[in-house]
């Protein structure tokens, strides 16, 4: 009997000592957005991009494609730097920008539709050029609302990326200026001239996305078929801001 009661003291230490000594694993979500909240309104300094990379802008060229496939894997804090800075990063002391653009009137707003990037919380965050921070702007993981936005086969894929570009236009910045009347006769369409500058500079900069993900062995794609007015709301885009382009992005499966 002594000997029964003893080993059931010593199981009972032992058991103590192993529930005290526990400690769970975080969650991936711990792990992914670390301990701090992001709040809407907060910004965040971005890491310094870098200048230099393995890969020429030629072999980039070569390799450049749409890819619309991604593995579940977090992206990294300075792989968003990167894709930020390449589409409108400042690149001159008076404010010249990565991309080119009319009259260097810079009509283009990013927002990044975060997922899972590492220590990041999931929302929306509109990326701010002049400070290379990133400011929060919605709270939630919106991907799902953003793919159902999306016109077609594209929607999974959006929903299934580790974040999404979501190129807009402040189309006034450019047309103010570049006001001349277009009438095309074959379609009868009519528009200021500075709108087609606008159009051209959003391909710029989506070009220098695709690049930079090559160089940091990521997949893109641009989407142009959207509910606007849906994406817009989204994002929490301002009034005079529309959508262009969404970039789906994420690690190549």
């Amino acid at each position: 009997m002594n000997k029964t009661i003893s080993v059931i003291v010593v199981a009972i230490v032992l058991t103590t000592i192993l529930i005290i000594s526990y400690k769970p694993e975080p969650s991936v979500e711990k792990k992914r957005i670390g301990v701090k909240k992001i709040e809407v309104g907060e910004r965040i300094k971005l890491p310094e991009p870098i200048y230099k990379s393995n890969i020429s802008v030629e072999e980039a060229l070569l390799k450049r494609r749409s890819i619309r496939t991604y593995s579940d894997e977090n992206l990294t804090i300075e792989e968003v730097s990167q894709l930020l800075w390449a589409a409108q990063g400042i690149t001159s002391p008076w404010g010249g920008r990565t991309a080119p653009s009319a009259g260097a009137l810079y009509p283009l707003e990013l927002y990044l539709v975060v997922g899972s990037v590492e220590w990041f919380d999931k929302g929306v965050y509109k990326y701010r050029p002049e400070e290379h921070e990133l400011e929060k702007v919605l709270d939630g993981d919106k991907r799902g609302e953003l793919a159902k936005a999306a016109i077609g086969p594209n929607q999974e894929h959006v929903r299934n990326a580790a974040v999404s570009i979501v190129f807009t236009a402040v189309y006034e910045r450019t047309t103010a200026k570049y006001k001349t009347p277009v009438y095309e006769e074959r379609t009868g369409a009519s528009y200021l001239r500075g709108i087609r500058y606008v159009h051209m500079e959003a391909g710029h900069a989506a070009q220098n996305v695709y690049l930079q993900a090559v160089s940091l062995d990521l997949g893109t794609f641009v989407i142009g078929a959207f509910v606007g007015d849906k994406v817009k709301e989204i994002v929490n885009a301002e009034e005079q801001e529309e959508p262009l382009y969404i970039m789906p992005v994420g690690r190549i499966d």
